[in-house]
């Protein structure tokens, strides 16, 4: 006898839906639900099944015409949602960093022809020489922490080359006049890796970048830190606010979150991530269910294959599996595809308040919603 479940929507179907960009017709709309008063929903895929048992709906479109500002934007092209104020980073410097900032395994030591390069772009930036294509400062931080973090604990195979080691030794002491004390302490925070510089006294100014310069301490030579420690650091620095003055440097904060990912946080470390902004908007909702499944996909998005998370979640829903996908439109530095995206570009209100996502998972007939990380942590 088969163990198997039995199907219980053999016949899924889905509806594609066309829009002259006046809204969506009456005979191509099934409404739904109201997030808004007085504003229809209509679904631009939809699954029907049994009550109980199937998935009314992936993603929703509203009647009204979506804003100007979306509506020159190409969907297919993920750049297309890059964030105006967001200035777009210097590329030389951003290839080394694809490179270096990441794991103790996967990190591949520049040449020396390519570490002379990205020394001398970031000699050239410091020296205002590159005013279309500066290196802004939390590349930066990002740079010159992963450098430290693999001088100092890295294993040898990904520690630095030959050839990184000498184009360092050729423009530090150049950098060291043309780079401020942050970005210096950052490169050598004990003065034991280039010389010169007055690192070891570096304390940040202010109590807030005081309290991350004693923790990048430890994370820059390769250690981890308490539950308690990581989670007053976030809290401490952000949000981050265009309106108001930032409380660290843009340095330092990015070097703080590069060399955790490049360290591989700690269960204390990641649980500290996880829980700091929890109750942000109060107690979060707590969906009434048997089983709920996740689908946190990387944050940054896909550019090399097929996403079909979207789409497993949405059948497994129609199966009577609740599934809620979290995620963001887009962030680099990837930049790549996300759900948030595909979503939106189906007509999705991508932008549902937590409430509003626990009721559709109870839902008999959804049992499907996409949260925006917007939504559930701002500040984050």
């Amino acid at each position: 006898m088969s163990s198997i479940a039995p199907i219980r929507n053999p016949n899924p179907t889905i509806q594609k839906f066309f829009t002259d960009g006046s809204g969506v017709t009456k005979s191509q709309r099934c409404t739904c639900f109201r997030p808004r008063e007085g504003q229809e929903i209509g679904f631009s895929i939809r699954l029907r099944r049994r009550r109980r048992h199937g998935l009314s709906a992936v993603g929703a479109r509203s009647t009204l015409e979506l804003p100007v500002e979306h509506e020159n934007q190409s969907p297919p092209i993920s750049s297309s949602y890059r964030c105006s104020k967001i200035p777009r980073p210097n590329q030389v410097v951003l290839e080394a960093q694809a490179r270096v900032c990441t794991g103790p395994e996967l990190t591949r030591p520049l040449n020396e022809e390519q570490a002379l390069k990205v020394l001398d772009t970031i000699l050239k930036s410091a020296r205002g020489e590159l005013k279309d294509e500066e290196v802004s400062k939390a590349q930066l931080g990002a740079f010159f922490a992963a450098m430290t973090i693999r001088a100092n604990a890295f294993p040898e195979a990904t520690q630095w080359s030959e050839g990184e080691w000498h184009a360092m030794k050729l423009f530090w002491p150049q950098l060291v006049q043309a780079l401020p004390a942050d970005i210096i302490f950052l490169a050598d925070p004990e003065g034991t890796i280039m010389g010169l510089g007055n690192s070891p006294h570096y304390a940040g100014e202010g109590i807030v970048e005081m309290r991350l310069v004693g923790a990048l301490r430890e994370v820059l030579a390769g250690g981890h830190l308490g539950y308690e420690e990581v989670q007053g650091i976030l809290k401490d620095i952000l949000p981050l606010e265009d309106d108001k003055p930032q409380t660290v440097k843009e340095s330092l904060l990015a070097a703080f979150l590069i060399g955790q990912r490049m360290n591989r946080e700690t269960d204390r470390e990641l649980k500290a991530y996880c829980l700091a902004f929890d109750d942000e908007l109060g107690p979060p909702p707590v969906a009434d269910l048997k089983s709920l499944t996740h689908y946190g996909e990387p944050y940054d998005g896909n550019t090399r294959f097929f996403k079909s998370t979207l789409f497993v979640a949405a059948v497994r829903a129609c199966y009577g599996e609740s599934s809620l996908l979290h995620g963001v439109e887009w962030m680099p530095p990837k930049g790549g595809i996300t759900e948030g995206q595909m979503l939106k570009f189906m007509g999705a209100n991508v932008n549902l308040p937590l409430m509003l996502a626990k009721n559709l998972l109870e839902d008999e007939d959804v049992g499907f919603a996409y949260v925006n990380q917007k939504e559930a942590h701002p500040s984050l």
